[in-house]
């Protein structure tokens, strides 16, 4: 096999494995920062949607108290507020949900789906914890969701909630009695989930990373012709010019060109070398012939 062969299937092999070491770490990366990024973005939505609730309850429902002896408002709920907000922003970004998933709500538009109720009951489950993010798919595509528990932490909102009597009656007039009573103190009734669409930053990722692919077997590429062309004319040419005089002289052509080479390399000290041998062996012929 040739010298030539021999270099071009090592060197394949080393970029064979380079390509795939490089593609399969940079191809992770790539998720993990799109995953990261749909992540972040649904923190952003969470702590959006938890400023609309602060506001509204440090804010709206004061100036609002009064108004729930003749007519309830659940503009001064937080909840609602929050739930409004999100949908505001949903008129752009359609994609995006956020919901206050409760088990058990006054407004029935917050009652848990399944999958939502499983949240829950693993909040309600699980001591201590205090947010779940994992990912499911919809009929837009997969999503990405971010959960909250929501926990009685004010009693205050046990008068609303823990039996019809101790209610407002402008709430039971409104919402009737058969939902969202029989809350306790420190009890994980909820969920705020917030979903985030995936696609996007995923298809970006995989964009990036064909694109990187593409450029490094381009680079790889021309390493690879620049590395035969460099062996071919440094090494390959002169070697083999060497072998043919050496052939030469080995079947008695004594005056075979000299084969000169400059530089301080290997080849020209391997020429030289030759040079040398190839005037020894001359005179040494001449000397038995006299």
């Amino acid at each position: 096999m040739k010298l030539i062969v021999k270099f071009n299937l090592a060197l394949s092999v080393v970029f064979l494995l380079g390509l795939a070491g490089a593609g399969y770490v940079s191809h992770n990366v790539l998720q993990d920062n799109a995953r990261d990024e749909i992540l972040q973005n649904a923190r952003i939505m969470m702590q959006g949607s938890l400023a609309a609730r602060g506001y509204t309850q440090s804010q709206i429902a004061p100036l609002l108290q009064n108004q729930l002896k003749y007519e309830f408002l659940p503009q001064s709920v937080a909840g609602y507020a929050a739930t409004e907000h999100f949908n505001e922003l949903r008129k752009q970004y359609p994609d995006y949900t956020y919901k206050e998933a409760t088990l058990n709500p006054t407004n029935p538009r917050d009652r848990a789906a399944d999958w939502e109720a499983d949240i829950v009951n693993s909040f309600r489950n699980t001591a201590g914890q205090t947010e779940i993010v994992g990912e499911r798919d919809t009929p837009s595509g997969r999503t990405l969701f971010l959960a909250r528990p929501i926990q009685i932490k004010d009693p205050g909102c046990l008068r609303c909630h823990s039996v019809p009597d101790a209610a407002p009656a402008s709430m039971i007039a409104r919402y009737g009695t058969a939902n969202g009573f029989g809350w306790q103190h420190m009890e994980i009734v909820g969920a705020q989930v917030v979903s985030v669409p995936m696609e996007v930053p995923i298809q970006r990722a995989e964009k990036t990373f064909k694109v990187f692919m593409m450029l490094l077997v381009a680079l790889v590429g021309f390493i690879f012709v620049l590395l035969n062309v460099l062996l071919v004319s440094l090494v390959v040419r002169p070697v083999n010019r060497l072998a043919g005089i050496a052939d030469r002289v080995s079947l008695g052509e004594m005056n075979v060109e000299e084969f000169a080479v400059k530089g301080r390399d290997e080849i020209a000290t391997l020429s030289e070398s030759f040079s040398r041998m190839r005037k020894s062996l001359v005179h040494a012929l001449k000397m038995l012939e006299s």
